[in-house]
């Protein structure tokens, strides 16, 4: 059984005080505004509004929990980046993503969301700076890879892991799209990873081959 399918709702915060007690292994899932990250969500749980997909980036500005069925929790962050609203309420989302993404205790590893037309943003690598030093790690996810070629998609992947190369293991890159639905394995099995889970009953991962034969 995929890991992220059947993902249950458990409660939404908007402060650091409000976070729930740690109670199982926390995998976090950010991005900037309107870089597919709820659309990333929805693709992998398989459920069309478990994440609110926006018209409006950054609407979203609550931490939100669901409860996996393996136990674990995926906890979707704020969007950050090109939100309209007013200074003092930037300054509150991005205290709350600091604080959450360098004091939670049972963190276990991010899901950082980059459109792939656009990635590494500034804001993308602030996240990263914030997050590294805990010696976790980050999966970056090049969403809407469907919207580039397949020579432009390879491209971009390679430019993006030789950006992060520095990083070590700590980061690992991928493509992604909700739309096709491609890169969904891949997350799984890393995931899983983190998790230490095994991963035998997850769906084994594409190759190169089969994706073109498949037209994705």
């Amino acid at each position: 059984m995929p890991i992220f399918r059947n993902a249950r709702f458990e409660i939404s915060v908007a402060k650091t005080a409000g976070l729930p007690p740690p109670d199982g292994a926390e995998i976090a899932f950010a991005g900037r505004s309107n870089a597919g990250k709820s659309s990333a969500i929805n693709t992998l749980a398989g459920h069309t509004r478990l994440a609110y997909v926006s018209k409006t980036p950054g609407r979203t500005q609550l931490i939100n929990f669901f409860r996996l069925n393996c136990g674990a929790v995926l906890v979707d962050l704020p969007g950050y980046g090109f939100a309209k609203v007013p200074e003092a309420v930037r300054r509150q989302w991005q205290g709350l993503l600091e604080d959450y993404l360098r004091k939670r205790e049972n963190l276990v590893g991010l899901v950082l969301i980059m459109d792939s037309r656009h990635p590494l943003t500034p804001l993308d690598r602030q996240m990263i700076d914030w997050f590294v030093p805990g010696g976790r790690p980050i999966h970056v996810l090049l969403t809407k890879s469907d919207k580039l070629s397949r020579n432009e998609a390879a491209a971009t992947l390679a430019s993006v892991r030789r950006e992060l190369a520095a990083l070590g293991p700590q980061i690992s890159v991928q493509l992604f799209s909700s739309l096709k639905k491609t890169g969904m394995e891949e997350v799984e099995h890393k995931v899983a990873q983190w998790l230490n889970l095994p991963t035998e009953d997850l769906p084994a991962i594409p190759t190169a081959a089969e994706l073109r034969a498949a037209g994705k």
